[in-house]
């Protein structure tokens, strides 16, 4: 049996523990962050993300540029964010580009993982990828803010309107957000 975080179900813990005293972590400081394989990322996401679920793995390891990170604690999963080159490479005028496809959070992680997680993909992004100059990420204008983002010091780029990604040739799958997106970059 599996909890909405997708690992064995967790036994209930004191509501104060020590810091590092327990099973579950008490601060995202605790989490070890580092890189996992794109199968597990997309189904961890598909588990936490609360707009874009689905996300196909080849979407994720066709591209120049992927990585994928997780935060851990005790051998369980709280976090996971997706990278790779954008969708719409063609829409930006440099071509070292990096874009979170997804950033999803389990519902009991800390206060500030998101913040902290953010932090510490970029760093490992900068030190695995040098060639990257910049980093997107498009919020679903519908259900966040962009604290994370303004926060970690991106700035708007501009709003993205919603459209098909349907062609001719090839009908998509059925969208899983119609909202308009906040575009957000960072260089690095």
């Amino acid at each position: 049996m599996t909890n909405n975080c997708g690992d064995s179900v967790r036994q209930a813990y004191p509501l104060f523990q020590e810091e590092g005293g327990g099973c579950r972590p008490t601060s995202p400081l605790q989490f070890n962050i580092g890189e996992i394989g794109a199968i597990k990322a997309c189904q961890l996401n598909s588990i936490w993300h609360s707009r874009l679920p689905r996300i196909e793995v080849g979407n994720v390891v066709r591209n120049p540029y992927y990585i994928c990170f997780a935060a851990e604690y005790g051998g369980e999963y709280y976090a996971v964010g997706i990278w790779s080159s954008p969708v719409a490479l063609n829409r930006f005028n440099c071509k070292n580009i990096l874009e979170l496809r997804r950033f999803a959070i389990c519902p009991d992680a800390p206060k500030n993982t998101a913040s902290r997680m953010l932090r510490i993909m970029i760093h490992k992004i900068r030190r695995k990828f040098p060639q990257i100059e910049q980093l997107i990420s498009y919020q679903d204008s519908e259900v966040h803010k962009g604290t994370i983002y303004k926060a970690s010091g991106w700035i708007i780029k501009g709003i993205s309107k919603y459209r098909e990604w349907d062609s001719q040739k090839r009908k998509r799958n059925d969208s899983q957000s119609t909202a308009d997106k906040v575009v957000w970059i960072k260089e690095v």
